[in-house]
């Protein structure tokens, strides 16, 4: 088995594609070891002492290290884990699948859209959705919408993305600028 990485806008993290899919649907985020203990893969890459976050997508996981750390130390380990836990075709989750854990809500903001917004806030959705994800998916991580309110679109990043020192570059020249061509009533773009 071959487990390609690249490299992402991000120095702190590296992205890893074990040429085959890792999650099905969705994505999964852990930013903490407490976080990782649902998953035996990312509860072991945290074990490595030196990373701060493990990233599921679909068919890559990004690992960030620590400031201090060198890839040239934690890569060869990271990989390691990867093959043994691919090659033995190991569960990503405890209990088997996603269907048997219970993953509790993730506590942050998110903003109440107003009923009167539904059709701003579906174009704003299908935006993130078509052109925003998918693009930062190829840089290790993703975008995850979490709300509107008057002009103002809240996004949370994840993966490669959150930490990133060209990520608030990426959110007001790019996804800002793109939100504001297609949607008029978009007035700016934060992160939170």
């Amino acid at each position: 088995m071959l487990i390609e990485t690249e490299a992402t806008p991000n120095p702190a993290t590296l992205k890893f594609l074990p040429g085959r899919v890792v999650m099905g649907m969705g994505t999964r985020d852990f930013a903490t070891p407490e976080e990782a203990d649902v998953s035996p893969l990312a509860a072991t890459i945290f074990g490595l002492g030196d990373v701060t976050g493990v990233f599921f997508g679909g068919d890559f996981i990004s690992v960030t290290i620590a400031p201090g750390a060198a890839w040239s130390d934690v890569k060869p380990e990271v990989l390691s884990i990867l093959l043994d836990h691919f090659s033995a075709n190991m569960p990503l989750f405890a209990g088997g699948g996603a269907d048997g854990i219970d993953v509790p809500p993730e506590e942050e903001v998110h903003f109440a859209d107003d009923p009167e917004d539904a059709e701003i806030v579906a174009q704003i959705r299908d935006l993130i959705d078509t052109r925003v994800r998918p693009a930062v998916a190829n840089d290790g991580g993703d975008i995850v919408y979490r709300g509107f309110d008057k002009g103002t679109v809240f996004l949370r990043m994840q993966g490669a993305c959150s930490g990133c020192p060209s990520s608030t570059a990426t959110l007001k020249n790019g996804i800002e600028q793109l939100l504001k061509h297609y949607v008029p009533e978009v007035t700016e773009v934060r992160a939170v």
